[in-house]
């Protein structure tokens, strides 16, 4: 399933440079940018509360918006920079790009495990040991997923998930083109099983990435 397009507003901004960008913040707005598509930067301002609120929210930056700007066609975005205060952590400037609904890009996608009561190694007091809570995916930037699934029923202690086997989203594809793993389940402490050597070196290959 896609995600809906949610709308973020803006104002066109008057000026540009350091002043113009302070003045917006004693406004009450974050100053941003605008860029891509073969088209002229349009400085805006953004609603301060609004989007701190949607900030932390969550998944901003893996988020494709309705940027509607007084005065100017709606277009579709997704933030490509976030810059905060270094004391406050509190955003300063956001940076967007212009897409089309056939533009591809690349983005993280949360990745959601079901039916956990279905799996004999949970059961049995294994331990689902998350190696990749996303994925980075290329799509198309109309048809972004919400997530992507992973299926455990029938999984056993010391299985190890590869991205091979979840069924991704028609039109997505990993940006890493070896089969990384996304999850294993881990024996109970003091189980004499114990994961092999060869799957504990490719959950350490892929945190370390």
């Amino acid at each position: 399933m896609a995600k809906e397009i949610e709308t973020i507003e803006a104002v066109a901004r008057t000026g540009t440079g350091k002043g113009a960008a302070r003045q917006a913040r004693r406004e009450g707005y974050v100053p941003g940018i605008v860029y891509g598509d073969g088209k002229d930067p349009l400085a805006i301002n953004l609603d301060y509360n609004k989007l701190l609120t949607r900030l932390r929210k969550g998944r901003f930056m893996s988020t494709l918006f309705n940027l509607k700007v007084e005065g100017e066609e709606d277009v579709r975005v997704i933030c490509r920079g976030v810059q905060k205060d270094v004391v406050k952590d509190l955003p300063t400037h956001v940076d967007f790009m212009r897409t089309h609904r056939n533009s591809r890009i690349s983005l993280f996608v949360h990745v959601e495990f079901i039916n956990h009561e279905q799996a004999p190694g949970l059961k049995r007091g294994g331990t689902l040991v998350v190696v990749r809570p996303e994925v980075e995916l290329n799509v198309l930037a109309g048809e972004i997923p919400e997530q992507i699934v992973v299926d455990l029923a029938g999984k056993q202690i010391g299985d190890t998930i590869h991205i091979s086997d979840v069924t991704l989203p028609t039109g997505a594809k990993p940006t890493i083109e070896r089969d990384f793993v996304i999850a294993n389940v881990a024996p109970p402490k003091g189980f004499g099983g114990g994961s092999s050597d060869e799957e504990e070196g490719a959950e350490e290959e892929a945190t370390e990435e």
